[in-house]
């Protein structure tokens, strides 16, 4: 959801007195909280029987005189019929595609490999006849940031095979307490992140301040906005944290960073700015790699047990000093 709102900008800027409403699943509203470019956040859930389902559609028919689907899937092209009287969306490079065609006025070949997912959006752009905007628009909510100089880790990713260790989280928290540095624990409200984060908490000396659980989306853009630096996995808060411009230290694993690197709040071109292999920094991010005593990383799948519940052993061997030398890299700077 964050990573279209570039798509979303490009439209409310070619057409600013439109009112440009988004159609989300329950529970990512909160990537949209505070964008100025949006006039409507509608949440629809998924899993409903036929008849809300029918009903859902009837709700949005032609109510819109532009539609767009910013994901291939074959809900978002529905509800994308059914909404707009002019239809723009991507599609699956596969024969079975068309009936989605059907759907649809124009449409772009939809790329899960090679192409970002910010440039991918804004093909649509691109199909409308607009000027790209390459800004990701993070979240906004006031918040009170503290007063002394402070640092971000945001150390639980939604699933576990994109997760670092511990172990490696304590010994960063320590090392940057040793620096002079508050040190802020940021998180979703689950149990298991709150009961990680605390772990950590309770693994440091005083002067760790959790807030998992306590913030919504926006206020943890705002309170990062304000850090020294932000560290965190492969997770939305992280592409949060890069669009805010602040010093951001992502830790990938699995993932394709071509596709799914944190856009650097700086980086003016549809290209990605990540190669597939290897740690870099672009602008106020930083990309690092897992080891890769395998030759695997990125293996684009879901940890070395393919499933989302297992562990990815080059984030697991990922040695805490390789991390606190890339921040102590983007503080010195």
């Amino acid at each position: 959801m964050l990573l279209t709102t570039p798509l979303a900008r490009s439209l409310k800027r070619a057409w600013p007195q439109a009112q440009l409403d988004v159609l989300v699943l329950p529970g990512t509203e909160g990537a949209l909280e505070g964008n100025s470019d949006i006039a409507n956040v509608i949440a629809l859930p998924q899993r409903v029987g036929l008849g809300e389902k029918i009903g859902q559609l009837r709700s949005l028919w032609r109510r819109y005189d532009l539609a767009v689907s910013a994901l291939p899937t074959d809900r978002a092209h529905l509800y994308c019929w059914a909404a707009g009287r002019w239809r723009v969306g991507l599609l699956q490079p596969r024969g079975n595609e068309r009936f989605k065609a059907l759907l649809l006025n124009q449409w772009a070949t939809f790329d899960d490999l090679d192409t970002h997912t910010v440039a991918m959006g804004l093909r649509i752009a691109e199909l409308l006849g607009i000027e790209p905007s390459l800004d990701v628009v993070p979240p906004r909510a006031a918040v009170n940031s503290p007063a002394q100089p402070y640092v971000v880790l945001h150390p639980h990713p939604k699933f576990q095979y994109k997760m670092w260790t511990e172990a490696g989280w304590i010994a960063l928290a320590r090392w940057l307490q040793g620096r002079g540095l508050l040190v802020v624990l940021t998180g979703g409200p689950e149990a298991a992140e709150r009961a990680y984060a605390e772990r950590i908490a309770q693994g440091c000396s005083a002067g760790v301040r959790n807030l998992a659980g306590e913030l919504s989306l926006g206020a943890t853009a705002e309170l990062i906005q304000r850090a020294r630096i932000f560290v965190g996995p492969d997770t939305a808060v992280t592409h949060i944290a890069a669009a805010t411009g602040t010093p951001t230290l992502a830790l990938f694993g699995p993932s394709n960073p071509v596709k799914w690197g944190p856009w650097p709040s700086t980086w003016k071109t549809l290209a990605s700015p990540w190669p597939r292999c290897g740690s870099g920094r672009q602008g106020n991010v930083y990309l690092m790699q897992g080891e890769n005593e395998k030759g695997c990383v990125p293996c684009l799948l879901e940890g070395c047990q393919r499933h989302v519940d297992s562990g990815s052993d080059c984030l697991l061997k990922l040695p805490a000093w390789r991390v606190i030398a890339a921040v102590e890299t983007m503080l010195g700077s």
